[in-house]
């Protein structure tokens, strides 16, 4: 490093460390005596400066390294130094506006409100329409109480014959010999009495007949005829039901009676207990 360089960087260090006197480190055995007591130049006038503080000075450089020759420094002249941070004034504080000037926060007016921005109404939507509701199940019916049943003849007796046939053949019974004898051997005749065509494979509901017919005494040629005689009767047995005041003898079918000679005895013997005992 030359002399001019040197110089230079003690001066820079001398202004960055403002107020500190920097020394060389002395070195008595190579360094010139004259040059060794000179203090080094201040870039600064000395009226700028403050009172300088001594430094202590740097350790020496430790045995195992050799020795350098110092190299003489010059002072820095005073054009080239830099202007101490010191020197710089400080910032003049802006003051604040008087609090007269500033808005009152008390005293401003609320911001009014955004208006409302009306909606349109809406359609009204129709109300859903309702499903139907399911009819009521109807309570089950016994089968004999939706039975049908024609007639043929007046009742002023209460008697009442009781088939099971086609229509045709029903409306031919009435002029049936094996009937009309039948009738003549109990005192009556054919207009005594009422035919009466069950409709249907089930049997009658006598509380049915009874809206129609008065009757008080039945001959059922056939089986199933009358509800309330299906389970308590046999047949040519003449039966009574006290209860409802009626009599009641069932038997085989009129063909099958016609043509045979042991169920016309049978048949007839159940006549004689109901009407002639």
């Amino acid at each position: 490093m030359t002399e001019d360089e040197q110089s230079g960087t003690l001066a820079f260090l001398q202004n960055f460390y403002t107020g500190v006197t920097l020394y060389l480190p002395a070195e008595a055995d190579e360094r010139p005596a004259a040059k060794a007591s000179q203090p080094l130049a201040s870039p600064a006038p000395a009226a700028a400066l403050p009172p300088a503080t001594p430094v202590a000075a740097a350790p020496a450089v430790p045995p195992s390294a050799p020795a350098q020759p110092a190299v003489p420094v010059a002072a820095v002249p005073p054009t080239a130094a830099v202007p101490p941070t010191a020197a710089v004034p400080p910032t003049a504080a802006v003051p604040p506006p008087p609090a007269s000037r500033l808005p009152s926060l008390a005293s401003a007016p609320p911001p009014s409100p955004a208006p409302a921005v009306a909606s349109p109404p809406l359609p009204a939507r129709p109300a859903p329409a309702l499903a139907p509701s399911a009819p009521a199940e109807a309570p089950a019916v016994a089968p004999y109480l939706l039975t049908t049943f024609a007639t043929l003849g007046n009742n002023p007796q209460g008697v009442v014959l009781l088939v099971r046939l086609p229509p045709e053949q029903f409306k031919k019974l009435p002029r049936n010999v094996f009937l009309n004898k039948l009738l003549q051997a109990i005192n009556l005749v054919m207009a005594d009495v009422v035919l009466v065509n069950v409709e249907g494979p089930y049997p009658v509901a006598l509380q049915n007949l009874r809206k129609e017919i008065a009757a008080t005494h039945i001959l059922a040629f056939g089986r199933n005829l009358l509800d309330v005689a299906v389970r308590t009767t046999q047949i040519y047995e003449p039966v009574q039901f006290p209860t409802v005041g009626l009599a009641y003898l069932a038997g085989a079918e009129v063909e099958m009676i016609e043509y045979d000679v042991s169920l016309k005895k049978r048949l007839w013997g159940g006549l004689q207990r109901m009407f002639l005992s």
